[in-house]
């Protein structure tokens, strides 16, 4: 059992534990934050968050005003998507995520191969029956320079063949199924009141692995369009 201890912005730390192991199907989650205002891709935070929990969330996303460059101007959403993907699979985030008007805030990433305790439902009954060899989750604080964040999560999960993951990834498909749950908003990043719903959803096989990508709306205002191109390109995007 690996155990990292991680320090937030206010200064409480937080005890994550996990087991490490090998190779990989991923899990992605991509989850919008809204800090007020700002451009489409943004939705309603559902909620009141405490005065700290709004200091803690202020802090994580710092940084969020200006700086952002539109690698893409005048580009519909579709070839941003296209782009960003290309870019991510050669490993350059912010590459990629210039592609969708956004920059990097924050970055946290947590390797083990405990993939039944981080499982739900159908998802834990499968990895029951057929291990994982392991699992990586990242965390990923975006923002687009005028207040509005997303977070993006990233769990990769390796199994010994393609066949297990294929397999994987017909419960993972199933919506209302289970899940990988990410790494915990809150603990990592400091940023309180966030839900994922599976409402907004992407997979990709990988050799023996699956990505799977979720996006939801933490505050502000989203439009389907971002939610699911930042599910696909993040997908793509490294975990080590």
């Amino acid at each position: 059992m690996a155990e990292r201890w991680v320090t937030l912005k206010d200064g409480r730390k937080v005890l994550i534990k996990s087991k490490a192991g090998p190779a990989a199907a991923a899990v992605a989650a991509a989850v919008v934050i809204a800090g007020g205002g700002g451009a489409a891709g943004l939705g309603a935070f559902g909620g009141a968050s405490s005065q700290a929990g709004a200091g803690a969330a202020s802090e994580a996303l710092a940084g969020n005003t200006g700086g952002v460059v539109d690698s893409l101007p005048g580009r519909s959403m579709k070839t941003r998507r296209a782009e960003g993907r290309e870019s991510a699979k050669r490993g350059r985030t912010d590459e990629a995520l210039s592609r969708l008007r956004l920059k990097k805030l924050r970055r946290e990433v947590e390797r083990g191969t405990n993939c039944v305790a981080a499982a739900t439902d159908r998802v834990r009954e499968f990895l029951v029956r057929t291990p994982c060899t392991s699992m990586e989750r990242m965390l990923l604080a975006v923002g687009d320079g005028q207040g509005n964040a997303a977070v993006v999560s990233v769990v990769r999960i390796g199994f010994k063949s393609k066949k297990d993951a294929d397999a994987f990834k017909r419960v993972e498909d199933v919506h209302g199924s289970g899940d990988v749950r990410p790494l915990d908003v809150a603990a990592v990043l400091g940023i309180a009141g966030v839900k994922m719903t599976g409402l907004h959803y992407h997979a990709r096989p990988d050799r023996t692995a699956i990505v799977v990508a979720e996006a939801d709306t933490a505050r502000g205002r989203v439009d389907r369009e971002t939610l699911d191109a930042l599910a696909d390109v993040g997908t793509y995007l490294p975990t080590t």
